[in-house]
């Protein structure tokens, strides 16, 4: 029965996301407002987001990021290579490492 609560939670937490994505270009706080919800259902199913849904979502203010309107990604070489993304709203950043290669030596 519990495989069952969390199959329906992930159904709805796909449908809130594309609902979200659809939206934004008209109503981003509604779009926003569809994501928190959408959070709020994942914690209390207690399932992890999948990545790319994580990615795509401002932890600090809940919006959904898209790429040259309210975000800016940027990819770094300082110590490991990472992928750096900011948010435009509020100004928080997220970094994602960047793996090397299987077959690259290390150095």
């Amino acid at each position: 029965m519990k495989s069952n609560t969390k199959q329906i939670a992930k159904q709805r937490l796909q449908i809130l996301f594309n609902q979200a994505k659809k939206v934004y270009s008209h109503n981003p706080q509604l779009s926003s407002r569809y994501i928190t919800t959408a959070r709020k259902i994942a914690m209390a199913a207690k399932i992890s987001l999948p990545t790319e849904i994580k990615r795509q979502i401002c932890k600090k203010c809940n919006t959904l990021l898209v790429q040259g309107d309210n975000c800016r990604v940027r990819i770094r070489q300082k110590r490991e290579p990472h992928v750096v993304i900011t948010c435009l709203n509020c100004g928080s950043k997220t970094r994602i490492p960047l793996k090397k290669k299987l077959g690259e030596k290390q150095t």
